[in-house]
């Protein structure tokens, strides 16, 4: 299945193609054929220029090991559509030993240094835009590490939470026992101390009553 990278990529081949053959024959062209070339040119130009942006894009969204291949395309690329571009400005340069026969010709060489400079900053503005995004992509990643650490500490810090609520309760359960098991000996002394009360008072009665009886025989 072609991705939409690879997508782009041809697209981009088929406009850079164009651009080519289109820069060939506006080197040879008469008069009447230059303007809607050169129209033609510069219309193929500024699409191969979002075409890069596009994949620029794109590039962010494929895998981590065919990001750097992207990346590699993409220079490349850019570096084509600039050697084109200064191909261009050649091409609509003055010809040597050719005589221009209309004023529009003529208007249409004086502004070409214009066009040029506009060209070639269109250029750089795709070259810083690819940096920019690749800062940005650089910090996007560094952020994304840095939340994963921290995710990952939180994580570990939730488990030690988790395991000292267990030992308290754990902890907790005991001391339960041992509280009802220290009732429990309090009780059964209780119940053994009014046992030994109870047998001393039945003793001490028996006792005096043996002693009223021995009497009471006299």
């Amino acid at each position: 299945m072609v991705s939409l990278f690879e997508n782009y990529e041809q697209q981009y081949s088929v406009l850079t193609a164009d651009i080519t053959a289109q820069i060939g024959l506006l080197t040879a062209s008469a008069t009447k054929d230059r303007r809607q070339l050169i129209s033609n040119i510069e219309k193929h130009v500024e699409e191969a220029q979002e075409l890069l942006e596009q994949m620029e894009l794109e590039a962010r969204e494929v895998d981590q090991s065919k990001r750097q291949r992207c990346r590699t395309k993409l220079d490349c690329y850019r570096a084509e559509l600039k050697r084109l571009t200064l191909d261009y400005i050649k091409s609509r340069s003055v010809k040597q030993g050719i005589l221009y026969d209309s004023t529009e010709e003529l208007n249409d060489i004086r502004i070409s240094s214009d066009q040029k400079q506009r060209l070639l900053d269109n250029s750089e503005r795709i070259e810083r835009t690819g940096k920019k995004l690749e800062e940005g992509y650089r910090v996007v990643v560094e952020t994304q590490e840095i939340g994963n650490e921290v995710l990952k500490n939180l994580g570990e810090q939730r488990e030690t939470i988790q395991r000292s609520r267990t030992r308290l309760r754990e902890a907790d359960e005991e001391l339960n026992r041992s509280g009802r098991l220290m009732n429990s000996m309090i009780m059964r002394s209780l119940q053994q101390k009014v046992v030994i009360y109870t047998v001393c008072v039945c003793f001490i009665i028996a006792v005096c009553l043996g002693v009223y009886i021995g009497i009471k025989r006299r």
